[in-house]
Parts: structure tokens; sequence; C-alpha cells
């Protein structure tokens, strides 16, 4: 029983580290901000969250951004942004998954999760995020309401929507080559 807990904790630390460096490699989409940059760091918490629960899809999000806190990658506010958004999106994936299991549970939990993502991420910004980077970092121009805006529904909005959308059509073949180690995993560590 000890040694099945221990590999749990090891996997997701690993699924952890492996998120962290994927997330490392992110890239701004030309027609976006630049501060806005896509990455895969989502993909391991996928699917460290199907083997076992969503409970381990959101420690290797956790571990991902606590790792890149750690290495002086990010400030405070942009780390915790980053692990709600994540969290949005991959939580609807693991818990549509658990209930129904296969394809059609993970495509529609990768839509639910683009959607929630985006909106939850779009109001967060608008309400909390941008006014906190306004008031501790200096953007003033976060300040003036019609900036913020545009800044949600020109920015933040269709980048959580496209984000959502590439991060899915990665994992969905992705899945469906691992679906049968997923499932196996399942039936030796989550038990």
């Amino acid at each position: 029983m000890q040694s099945s807990r221990l590999i749990k904790i090891i996997i997701i630390a690993l699924f952890g580290t492996i998120s962290f460096l994927l997330f490392l490699l992110k890239f701004p989409l030309p027609f976006l901000p630049p501060y806005l940059k896509i990455d895969f760091g989502e993909v391991p918490a996928l699917i460290a969250a199907l083997i076992f629960s969503p409970l381990a899809g959101v420690l290797v999000i956790i571990i991902k951004n606590a790792l890149y806190l750690i290495v002086g990658g990010g400030e405070p506010v942009g780390v915790t942004a980053n692990i709600i958004a994540a969290i949005a999106f991959v939580l609807p994936v693991a818990i549509l998954y658990h209930k129904y299991k296969g394809v059609k549970s993970i495509v529609s939990g990768l839509i639910t999760g683009t959607i929630i993502m985006a909106i939850s991420m779009s109001i967060l910004n608008y309400l909390i995020i941008l006014p906190i980077y306004a008031f501790f970092m200096g953007m003033e121009e976060m300040k003036i309401e019609s900036v913020k805006r545009i800044a949600v529904l020109y920015g933040i909005l269709p980048f959580n929507i496209v984000k959502g959308i590439i991060v899915g059509m990665l994992f969905v073949p992705l899945y469906m080559r691992m679906r049968q180690w997923i499932e196996d995993k399942q039936a030796t560590l989550a038990s």
C-alpha cells in the first residue's frame, strides 16, 4: 500500500516536471499580444488527471507553476493566473472522462474546458488580474476601462480559445495513441 502511494507521488511529481519543461517551450501567436504565449504544459496534467483523478491533474499544474516561480521565470500574479487557467481547462476533461470514459468524453471535456477557461480568465483578468498589474507593476494603462476591455476582448479571450483548440487538437490524437497505456496505468496505479 505504501509503495503504491509512493509510486503515485513520484509519477505526479514527474508529470509536474515534464509539464514545467513543456511550459518553458512557450511561443506567442502573431496576431495576439506578445505577452500571451501558447505552451503545452497542460498535456501532462491531463494525462495524470486521466490516470489518477482530477486532483492529480491539479497537483501537476501546481508543481509546474511552483517550479516556474522557483527558477525565477515568472511573477506571482502571472503564475496564479496560469494555475487558474490550467485548472479551468483540465478539470472538465478529467471529470467528464472519469464519468463517461472514452474519446467522446475527452472531446466534450476539452470543448467545455476551453469555454470555461476562456470565459473565466476574461472575467478574472478584467476584474482582478489586470487591475493588480496596474497597481503593483506600474501598468497604468490597465486602469483605463476601455484599455482593459480591449485587452480582454481582443487579447485574453481569443488567446484562451486558441490555446484550448491547439492543446485539444494535440491531445486528442495523443490520447488515442496512449489510450491503452492510460487504461493499463489506471488499472495498476489508480486503485
